[in-house]
């Protein structure tokens, strides 16, 4: 499961396994005895060889996966946002890393607003499928 899962995540992304290879190394950094090469990823994704932990920890941080999901041992990369906020991870927002308090306020934000969407009504007219949310930004008027 771990050599297709690692392919389709790498062709999804359109990246060579050269590509791969130099991201994994630049966002990892190591000793030159332990940088990833495109030949040894090619064996990951052919199981050839078999990753260590490290490695599949790396890939799975990369591609923004659970380790569960990449090593088959679940068929979703489904996040529960209430436990990404209780984690130790740390989230940004834009750019910008949120704090203990930050990640309490969103998450009650987060909380009031998936808690109390049971209590609406459904408006009468046609089925909306999706929200919108008003950030300030102009419309696209199609002109």
């Amino acid at each position: 499961m771990f050599p297709e899962r690692l392919r389709a995540l790498r062709t999804g992304k359109h990246i060579t396994l050269v590509q791969l290879a130099q991201d994994l190394n630049q966002q990892f950094p190591t000793d030159k005895d332990h940088e990833n090469t495109p030949s040894q990823i090619g064996n990951w994704e052919r199981g050839v060889r078999t990753p260590s932990y490290v490695e599949v920890q790396k890939l799975a941080k990369f591609f923004g996966v659970t380790m569960d999901y990449l090593t088959g041992l679940t068929d979703s990369s489904i996040y529960d946002l209430a436990k990404m906020f209780i984690s130790g991870q740390t989230i940004q927002f834009e750019g910008e890393t949120l704090d203990s308090q930050d990640r309490y306020q969103i998450y009650q934000l987060i909380s009031g607003y998936v808690h109390g969407k049971t209590g609406r009504k459904p408006q009468p007219g046609p089925k909306i499928q999706q929200e919108e949310l008003d950030l300030g930004m102009p419309k696209d008027t199609g002109k």
